[in-house]
């Protein structure tokens, strides 16, 4: 397990807005970058919207960062291809990931987003990763740079238990 303070600290390294809908894969890690006082988070309705205010940070010369769960995956696709890969928008999704290994480990209305939710950012074209215990902070510098280099949204889902509040 990752410790969460250990997470959200370095993404706050890389990371100056953050925006998202709440998600029971955080848990309490979700409440605690929320309620950080060294954090800048708007919170959101939706996952689109969160998109949106995360992408703001990219105008300002920053980076934002959405927070959500993969089932809103199918919130933000219009705004990842209207807006964000059509004019170059980076922004980093930080994405729970529901149903993750199939509905045995997950309750079953997360089995289909559960087993397609990279495929779809594959077919977008944007870059994502699995968050791994043993080199999650290269796996968040490599995809911090890659957004940087690109110019593009990037992705990394985080697994159920994955991190610990």
């Amino acid at each position: 397990m990752i410790e969460a303070t250990e997470f959200w600290n370095q993404l706050k390294q890389h990371v100056s807005l953050f925006s998202g809908v709440p998600d029971s894969t955080f848990g309490r890690s979700y409440n605690a970058l929320a309620e950080d006082p060294d954090v800048r988070f708007v919170p959101a309705v939706r996952e689109d919207s969160a998109l949106g205010i995360a992408s703001a940070a990219a105008f300002a010369g920053e980076r934002g960062a959405v927070v959500m769960q993969n089932s809103g995956i199918g919130n933000v696709v219009n705004a990842l291809t209207s807006f964000n890969l059509v004019y170059n928008v980076p922004a980093l999704l930080v994405i729970g990931w529901r149903g993750y290994l199939g509905a045995d480990r997950d309750a079953p209305e997360h089995a289909v987003m559960g087993e397609k939710s990279a495929a779809i950012l594959d077919v977008l074209g944007v870059p994502n990763a699995v968050l791994d215990e043993s080199s999650w902070q290269a796996q968040v510098d490599d995809l911090i740079g890659r957004m940087d280099v690109e110019q593009s949204p990037v992705a990394l889902f985080v697994p159920p238990g994955v991190l610990r509040a």
